[in-house]
């Protein structure tokens, strides 16, 4: 077994054997998943339901992850530890209650907001963001309290300034590019990542197409060396993958994911009326089975055997090891 674990802190991939299979094949040791878009309490559960039929059975290939030891499992029996979270806060619904029982089933990471406003904080897509609501700030301590981790990773500009000041505990923004590299909307300004990175937060890169300099089209070693220049700037021991990796969705579940059921017109996000669905991926990055490439781009980068395995996995298992237990 290496000493080094392979992490990806977030994945809302089809789900399948074969998947399961691959990311045994691509050494994947822990996988952040996403189980609530736009879910109600009630349908987050059927979700999770979902996950607990596939544990029993794929029993060889995957298994609930709690903690950072069980990334270690993983290592040791050569699975993978899925690692639930929701990308909005819709799942607790109006009760911060919620927070608490959603961590006991299994919830390790939920973002403030998604792309719109919601109860706790306001997404990048709005036009005014008044930050983090009284809500929030509310559920921000009891997230710190019960060791579930604040995601800002879709959350506009003020909102996620002042998350990362209210938390007493790190936070992560699990899925975006830095803005100076590419200017999408939903990738972190210079300010945001220096502000994370200097509390202690983790910063995961993103390979999904819209957050990537030049799309479909960006090169390994751009996207590579991308993350030497992030390292100098900001510190390698805060930066992990977030590939946000969507492998084998119908373009319907775009439409979910950007549309929820707030919209009867067509929310197009990054992309646009001509490229509604899913872009292609980078053909060096399309699978679980791929992550070999951006180990060996980092290399080539200048990275470090140490600081490569870090990037790899070694920050997010010790961000794990740190976050997802009760406040001490």
């Amino acid at each position: 077994m290496s000493d080094n674990p392979l992490i990806d802190c977030l994945q809302y991939a089809n789900w399948s054997p074969s998947i399961f299979e691959q990311m045994r094949t691509g050494g994947v040791h822990g996988i952040h998943v996403t189980i609530a878009y736009h879910e109600t309490f009630r349908e987050t559960v059927l979700n999770i339901e979902q996950w607990n039929r596939w544990f029993e059975m794929y029993p060889e290939l995957i298994f609930m992850g709690r903690s950072g030891d069980d990334v270690r499992k993983a290592q040791r029996e050569n699975r993978t530890a899925i690692f639930f979270g929701f990308q909005n806060p819709s799942a607790i619904e109006d009760d911060i209650g919620l927070i608490e029982i959603c961590h006991t089933l299994g919830a390790r990471f939920m973002q403030l907001s998604y792309n719109n406003q919601s109860f706790l904080a306001t997404g990048c897509y709005e036009t005014e963001d008044p930050g983090i609501t009284r809500f929030g700030k509310q559920a921000i301590a009891e997230m710190n309290r019960v060791g579930m981790v604040i995601d800002m990773s879709h959350s506009a500009e003020r909102s996620t300034l002042e998350a990362i000041d209210m938390s007493a505990r790190p936070i992560a923004i699990t899925h975006a590019n830095p803005h100076w590299w590419h200017p999408a909307l939903r990738n972190k300004s210079d300010e945001v990542i220096k502000a994370l990175t200097q509390r202690g937060g983790m910063l995961g890169f993103s390979l999904y197409p819209h957050h990537l300099n030049n799309g479909t089209d960006c090169t390994l070693d751009d996207f590579c060396q991308m993350i030497h220049q992030a390292a100098e700037r900001y510190g390698v021991e805060h930066l992990g993958i977030g590939s946000d990796l969507c492998q084998n969705q119908p373009d319907s579940v775009v439409t979910w994911m950007r549309n929820g059921r707030w919209s009867k017109e067509m929310d197009y996000g990054e992309g646009s009326a001509s490229n509604a669905g899913f872009p292609p991926q980078p053909d060096w990055f399309t699978d679980n089975r791929h992550f070999g490439n951006i180990r060996d781009g980092l290399t080539k980068a200048g990275f470090s055997n140490v600081d490569n395995a870090a990037i790899m996995g070694g920050n997010w298992l010790r961000f794990y090891d740190e976050s997802f237990g009760p406040a001490t």
